[in-house]
């Protein structure tokens, strides 16, 4: 069975409201800087899948190696998390940043410049390591800056503005197109943007948590299993409808424009509702709010197959697109409940190692299962990780009250 046990390292929650009760205003410039970091590099990553798979495409090449270049990013996430913490620690968090900020643009130019799928491989690889700092650093200060009666709203807000961007980066290739230098600059200059909005907000941010005992990737995965499997659900969910609904809808005949528009519909849903389900978090309990989550995901899961042809499969993908991320941000208000210090830094970055395990191993599995039965296998498969989750959830609630 999996459990959390509180470690003794992780300080109480208390010495960081204590600290924000002496503050006679909440950061909000800081907050929207951190923020505005985020989207721009949410931006940045929006626009390089899709682009860079329609120059593949144009290049005839097969399925299976534009998803081996796709999955090159990711797993630069993967690879980069475990040295966040020791980088943070020797080279400060903000010139960490701002150096991979740089690092990121330089290796999106040098995509745009060799055009060779061969090439990009290693290149993907190196634009994921650059990128996931970026993520990681700017979440941990948010987390940190942020007071726990505002953080369920603030947290739904991040996860909404970060969402958004991943929607605009797809979207601005409408504006430009695929061909030519255009779409890459707009990355370029995002990832650019990045750090010069960190030169503008480090002077408003505190220092990086230094407190509490060093904690790696590795040793965080024994702090918060739940709290882990609850992201590898949530990056599970996303990957597996954004990679395999296409599929799924045309088992049942849907057109190309339908499905498209019921993707759009999802990820609408993913922005939209963060913020009031971070709200619902501040007034029943992150524990609640997420249980709350994941029993909508799996009824979603149970109903898709009625609803597909019916009117109702509009707002049923609107709320699934929003209760399914919905469980990364109740991992990331727990995440700020819970730890501080290293643990924190740790912890964030563990999320972005698991994000990254879920979108590689959720997708492939769903697939298997969409082979061995069928299209029924997409819901069966994301329903099965629902209920796992909420017989863990389950169990640890009632350790909590015994």
């Amino acid at each position: 069975m999996i459990s959390d046990q509180q470690p003794p390292c992780v300080a109480v929650e208390r010495r960081r409201d204590t600290a924000f009760s002496q503050e006679q205003s909440i950061p909000w410039a800081a907050i929207a800087g951190t923020i505005a970091t985020v989207t721009v590099f949410a931006v940045a990553q929006g626009l390089t899948y899709p682009l860079l798979s329609f120059i593949l495409e144009r290049q005839a090449t097969t399925p299976g190696l534009i998803g081996l270049s796709a999955a090159m990013t990711p797993l630069g996430f993967i690879v980069s998390a475990p040295l966040i913490p020791a980088l943070v620690r020797r080279l400060g968090a903000a010139w960490l940043a701002i150096l991979c900020s740089l690092c990121a643009a330089l290796a999106l130019i040098a995509i745009a410049w060799t055009q060779d799928l061969w090439a990009w491989l290693p290149l993907r690889f190196l634009l994921g390591f650059f990128a996931n700092p970026l993520s990681v650093i700017s979440e941990t200060w948010l987390i940190t800056i942020t007071p726990s009666s505002r953080r369920g709203r603030i947290m739904g807000l991040y996860s909404s503005v970060v969402s958004g961007g991943f929607a605009v980066g797809p979207l601005s290739l409408g504006l430009v197109g695929t061909e030519g230098w255009s779409p890459f600059l707009i990355g370029i200059v995002a990832f650019l943007l990045c750090g010069m909005i960190l030169l503008t907000v480090v002077p408003r941010l505190p220092d990086m948590p230094h407190d509490g005992e060093t904690t790696s990737v590795g040793g965080f995965l024994a702090l918060a299993p739940l709290l882990l499997f609850a992201v590898f659900t949530a990056a599970a969910f996303e990957q597996t409808l954004l990679s395999l609904f296409t599929s799924y809808g045309a088992a049942f005949g849907s057109a190309e424009e339908r499905i498209a528009s019921l993707m759009t519909c999802f990820i609408a849903g993913n922005a939209l509702l963060q913020v009031l389900l971070g709200r619902m978090a501040e007034q029943i309990g992150s524990m609640l709010a997420m249980l709350f989550c994941v029993l909508v995901s799996l009824a979603a899961c149970l109903l898709l197959p009625w609803a597909f042809n019916s009117w109702l499969i509009w707002p049923l993908v609107f709320v699934w697109g929003g209760v399914s991320f919905g469980i990364y941000t109740m991992s990331l208000i727990q995440l700020g409940e819970r730890f501080t210090g290293q643990a924190l830094i740790a912890g964030n970055a563990t999320f972005a190692v698991v994000w990254g395990l879920g979108g590689i191993v959720g997708s492939p599995t769903t697939g298997l299962a969409m082979q061995w039965l069928g299209h029924r296998g997409l819901p069966l498969a994301l329903g099965f990780l629902c209920c796992v989750l909420v017989m863990f959830l389950l169990a640890k609630m009632r350790r909590a009250r015994s």
